[in-house]
């Protein structure tokens, strides 16, 4: 079976100084406050990186996870374990990345480049009702001997644009599914500002619980006890939110077991915030002005900060559009509660899933810490 391009071609290389320090255990951080487990040195930081598929990793396109009140549909794509990642060696599966023929990058916050063009919301909907609240989890369902960890993966975008099939969120798709062997789904949400909050957190809430679901246990052959997030830039912001919001045990509802956030927004309160920020910001939030705006605290994964929160690892560049401040700030409040928090803080400027290629230290510590933390019990 040939095997997918395992590092980036930069476009351009930005050159930056730094070592590696203070490598700590992927679960549980071992620092006491918001400073870094790790800051690593890319070993390309280029200014566009660039993704491609991977023709050996299978994917269902379109799966409808629910509905909108008017009939609309909300789909996902499924990327599969090729049938050659069981068995593998975990340090092989590790240092394979996202291939990196194709261009395309992340559709970020604050001006990063997107592939071009980001498709509309192809859920559409005109709205889901009554959004569902945040669980508090108190039956679990049963889990399957042999089955395999799920994970639901979130695209960037600022809230307003982005989509599950673009390059480079398919191409992180087959990677993760490769190289964890666990099942990703990658799924698409309401988009402001036709839909703002709570509308794309009701979404996702809606789709972890139709992971769970008998017939997808079955189809998929995934454990509903072991169900992680992994999102970026906004969707690092929605999946943060899926790991705080409720209470209570990790495999029930809509909580998650574990999550990976890369580069998200997640005080939503406009009192850290880049400037370039604030419309999409405002416009996701549905309000004119962060003076009284009432929905920023719910919309913010700190407000919801509990120590029966799953494990986090949060990750980030230290020189990007997101204040690196938002992370640092997000890890101490989870450490403080008890949350077992890695924070990994990338040399450069690459936002959110533009880390990844360059980089076999973050995509090994993503891969290891899924593992752990969806580990059969």
């Amino acid at each position: 079976m040939a095997q997918p391009t395992t590092v980036s071609r930069a476009v351009a290389a930005v050159a930056a100084g730094a070592v590696l320090v203070a490598l700590a255990a992927c679960t549980g951080s071992t620092a006491p406050d918001g400073r870094p487990d790790a800051v690593i040195q890319m070993e390309r930081n280029p200014a566009f990186p660039r993704f491609s598929t991977d023709p050996d990793v299978p994917v269902i396109p379109n799966l409808v996870y629910g509905r909108a009140d008017d009939g609309s549909r909300l789909l996902l794509d499924v990327c599969l374990p090729s049938d050659d990642t069981t068995g593998t060696s975990p340090a092989a599966e590790q240092t394979q990345a996202p291939a990196t023929d194709a261009p395309g990058t992340e559709g970020a916050e604050g001006g990063v480049a997107t592939p071009d063009p980001a498709t509309p919301d192809p859920a559409d909907p005109k709205g889901a009702g009554s959004p569902s609240a945040p669980d508090r989890a108190d039956a679990a369902p049963g889990s399957r001997s042999g089955a395999r960890a799920a994970v639901l993966m979130v695209h960037g975008g600022s809230w307003e644009r982005g989509d599950k099939a673009t390059i480079a969120y398919r191409a992180v798709c087959q990677w993760l599914a490769r190289s964890s062997g666990m099942v990703v789904f990658n799924a698409d949400y309401r988009l402001a500002p036709r839909f703002p909050y709570p509308a794309a957190i009701a979404d996702l809430r809606t789709a972890v619980r139709w992971i769970r679901e008998p017939t997808q246990q079955r189809r998929f052959d995934v454990d509903p006890d072991r169900v992680g997030a992994f999102g970026g830039s906004a969707g690092g912001n929605l999946v943060a939110l899926l790991g705080t919001e409720g209470r209570g045990r990790l495999d029930a509802g809509s909580r998650v077991a574990a999550v990976v956030e890369l580069s998200g927004p997640i005080d939503l309160r406009g009192e850290d915030i880049a400037p370039v920020l604030r419309t999409a910001q405002l416009s996701y939030l549905g309000c004119a002005s962060f003076d009284q705006c009432r929905t920023a605290a719910p919309a913010s994964a700190s407000t919801w900060i509990d120590r029966s929160d799953p494990p986090f690892l949060v990750a980030q560049s230290t020189d990007e559009v997101i204040p690196l401040s938002q992370s640092a700030g997000f890890v101490e409040k989870l450490r403080t509660a008890g949350v077992a928090t890695t924070f990994v803080q990338t040399v450069g400027t690459n936002h959110s899933i533009a880390q990844l290629p360059g980089n076999p230290r973050l995509r090994a510590r993503i891969v290891q810490f899924l593992r752990t933390n969806l580990a059969a019990g």
